[in-house]
């Protein structure tokens, strides 16, 4: 029987990585290349949205969701420091955790796209009722805790091949180019047709 595979990115983390590393994911590819690790049952997509939501941004979540992906969204909220420096987060840490708890019936190997330390314990109870959990990250933003609590540790470095956008940019490699756009928290803009690309 072939491995049902489930795939759990989280988008603020994923781009992160994607900066340091001065490359871009393409999400189809992402799709196809763990998905090729038995047979894809579930893909899920977290990232923060600002609200009200552009014309870009909106078209990143539609051109997720056509690709397959659930894509689960929280409203970023702004709060000002001590310092008056106003920072806009959002945490989607209890979407995941609730997907990788309530869905674990329907696959056998968790995909988690994160090097959170926040996810060592509930990666722990996947595997002790006999799921196979994979990390993918790169080791300088991967929590020690969450490696040892894997089955398998995967360095995006060497799976660049498989899941490249090649020829996009980062918007932090633009500046200057266009209108501030490094402030965009999203690591690739996909257009739902290769007209709309850049």
């Amino acid at each position: 029987m072939m491995e049902r595979i489930a795939l759990f990115i989280d988008g603020a983390n994923v781009y992160a990585a994607a900066k340091r590393l001065g490359w871009n994911f393409d999400h189809r590819k992402i799709l196809e290349h763990f998905g090729g690790y038995g047979t894809l049952h579930n893909a899920f997509y977290y990232t923060a949205v600002p609200l009200p939501m552009d014309d870009k941004q909106k078209r990143f979540i539609d051109a997720l969701t056509y690709m397959g992906y659930t894509v689960r969204t929280r409203p970023l909220r702004e709060s000002t420091d001590e310092h008056g420096d106003t920072q806009r987060r959002a945490s989607l840490d209890i979407e995941i955790v609730t997907d990788l708890l309530t869905t674990d019936a329907r696959y056998d190997t968790a995909v988690l796209l994160t090097g959170d330390g926040d996810f060592e314990r509930p990666v722990e109870v996947l595997r002790a009722r006999g799921k196979r959990v994979i990390v993918a990250s790169i080791p300088e933003m991967t929590s020690y805790e969450l490696r040892n609590a894997a089955d398998q540790y995967i360095d995006f470095k060497d799976i660049r091949e498989y899941v490249e956008r090649p020829g996009y940019r980062l918007p932090s490699e633009q500046r200057g180019e266009t209108r501030g756009e490094s402030t965009r928290p999203y690591y690739v803009t996909a257009p739902l047709s290769d007209a709309d690309d850049r």
